[in-house]
C-alpha cells in the first residue's frame, strides 16, 4: 500500500510540473539501448520513458540493433538508426560508426534543443562535433569506467590518452552528468569541468520480496534454509568475478551446502562454468524473471571496482537483500551496516570477512538478518525513479537555455 501510494504522489507532483514548463525537442545519442541488456541501456531507457512521459520529445540516436524494424518509432520515440559493428568479446553490442554527414542534415531541418550524448565512441564524437557545428547545446553522461577496463584487457597503457580523450569529449559539452558524488569529485580532480551528479532510481514494485519463489530455489537444489548468495552482471574480467568466487568458496569451508546463483552472460561463462561445475549460471534474465531470481536468493554480492554507478545494487536492495561490495560506487551511497557490509576497495581479504560475518548471521541470528532485509528494501523504496527524471529534466532545461 505505501509503495502504491507513493507512485500515486509522484505521478501527481509530475504532471503539475509538466504543465508549467516549457517542451524540449531532445535528441539522445546511445550506442545502446534495450533489448540490449547492460546497465546503461536500461537505466537510459527508464530516462527516455520518464521525459516521453513529461512531455518531451525524442529522437533517439543509435546504432540499428538485429530487433529493428523498418518502423521509425522505438515506442513512441523517433528513431535515428546509424551503422554499427560488433564490439569484440560483445557481439550483441555495437560501436556507432561517425554519421556528422548525416546528422547535420538531420539536425539541420529537424533542428533539436538539445543533444544529450551517453556514450563517448565514433557516433558520440561525431554527434558532438555536428551539434556544435550547429550551434546546437550540448550535454552528455559518464557512464562507464572505459579507463579502468583497459588494466583487465591487456591495454593497460592506453589508460592515459583514454583519460585525456574522455576529458577532451566532456569538456566540449555544457554538462556531464554522473551518478556518485564520489564520481563527481574524482572526475572534477583530473580535469572534467561541469559535472553534476544525477542519481539512478528502482522500480520498487518489480524488484520485490514478493517475488520470492520456493519452486525456483527448489530447482537450485536448495533446502529452504540454505543461504543463496546471487551475483548478477556480465561475466567479464572486468567485474572482479576472482575475488566472488574466493568469497565462495570461503563460505563452502564453512557450510557446503551454500549456493551461488549467476545471472548474466560475458567472455568468461565458458571458463567459469568449467571451474565451477556447482555453481547455478542462468544466462541473462530480464523483467519479473529477473526480479524472481533476485527475491528467491538471500544475500547480493557484487566484487566490481569498476562501476560508475552499479544498478544492480538498488535492484537486489529494492528485492530485499543485504548486500556485501566495496565502498564505491553505488553501494557506497547506499549501503550501510543496517543493510550489509562495505570493504575498503583496496581490501579482498575484508569483503571475504564481510561475506563470512553475514554467513554467520544468517545461521546465528536470523531475526537481526531479516532486519538487514528489510533496512535494505526500506532504503532503496526512498530511490523512485519519476523523482531522479524530474532532476535529469531540470538539468537539460538549464542547458537548453544557455543558447
Amino acid at each position: 500500500m505505501q509503495n502504491t501510494q507513493t507512485n500515486i504522489m509522484d505521478t501527481i507532483f509530475i504532471e503539475q510540473l509538466a504543465s508549467k514548463k516549457k517542451s524540449l525537442r531532445l535528441a539522445v545519442v546511445t550506442e545502446t539501448y534495450p533489448p540490449e541488456v547492460n546497465g546503461v541501456a536500461l537505466s537510459l531507457s527508464k530516462f527516455v520513458e520518464g521525459l516521453s512521459e513529461l512531455n518531451h520529445e525524442i529522437q533517439l540516436v543509435r546504432p540499428r540493433q538485429q530487433s529493428d524494424s523498418r518502423s521509425s518509432l522505438d515506442d513512441g520515440v523517433e528513431k535515428f538508426l546509424t551503422t554499427g559493428l560488433p564490439i569484440p568479446k560483445y557481439s550483441n553490442l555495437k560501436m556507432g560508426l561517425p554519421a556528422k554527414k548525416r546528422l547535420i542534415g538531420q539536425w539541420t531541418t529537424h533542428r533539436p534543443d538539445l543533444v544529450h550524448i551517453v556514450t563517448e565512441g565514433p557516433l558520440g564524437w561525431s554527434a558532438l562535433e555536428a551539434a556544435r557545428k550547429l550551434k546546437i547545446p550540448v550535454s552528455s553522461d559518464f557512464r562507464t569506467n572505459f579507463h579502468s577496463y583497459s588494466q583487465h584487457y591487456g591495454i593497460g597503457w592506453l589508460k592515459k590518452p583514454i583519460v585525456g580523450y574522455l576529458r577532451k569529449f566532456h569538456n566540449m559539452t555544457a554538462l556531464t552528468t554522473v551518478p556518485t558524488e564520489f564520481m563527481r569529485r574524482e572526475l572534477s580532480s583530473i580535469g572534467f569541468r561541469n559535472v553534476r551528479v544525477l542519481s539512478r532510481g528502482v522500480d520498487a514494485s518489480l524488484f520485490s520480496p514478493e517475488n520470492r519463489s520456493e519452486a525456483l530455489r527448489e530447482s537450485w537444489g536448495c533446502q529452504p534454509d540454505d543461504l543463496v548468495m546471487i551475483h548478477v552482471g556480465r561475466l567479464a574480467a572486468e567485474k572482479n568475478l576472482d575475488l566472488l568466487i574466493k568469497s565462495y568458496w570461503a563460505l563452502r569451508e564453512q557450510d557446503s551446502r551454500i549456493r551461488l546463483v549467476m545471472v548474466g552472460d560475458g567472455p568468461e561463462r565458458d571458463t567459469l562454468t568449467a571451474l565451477l561445475p556447482e555453481v547455478i549460471f542462468t544466462g541473462v534474465k530480464t523483467g519479473r524473471d529477473l526480479a524472481a531470481h533476485y527475491a528467491s536468493a538471500d544475500l547480493f554480492v557484487f566484487p566490481s571496482k569498476t562501476e560508475t554507478f552499479g544498478n544492480v545494487t538498488l535492484e537486489a536492495m529494492a528485492s530485499g537483500l543485504p548486500v556485501v561490495a566495496f565502498d564505491y560506487a553505488a553501494a557506497a551511497q547506499y549501503v550501510t551496516q543496517e543493510s550489509g557490509r562495505l570493504a575498503p576497495i583496496e581490501s579482498g581479504r575484508q569483503f571475504i570477512e564481510s561475506c563470512t560475518q553475514l554467513q554467520f548471521l544468517y545461521r546465528n541470528n536470523r531475526t537481526a538478518f531479516d532486519q538487514m532485509c528489510f533496512s535494505s528494501r526500506q532504503r532503496a523504496m526512498q530511490e523512485s525513479w519519476p523523482m531522479v527524471v524530474r532532476s535529469f529534466e531540470s538539468m537539460l532545461l538549464d542547458v537548453a537555455e544557455q543558447v
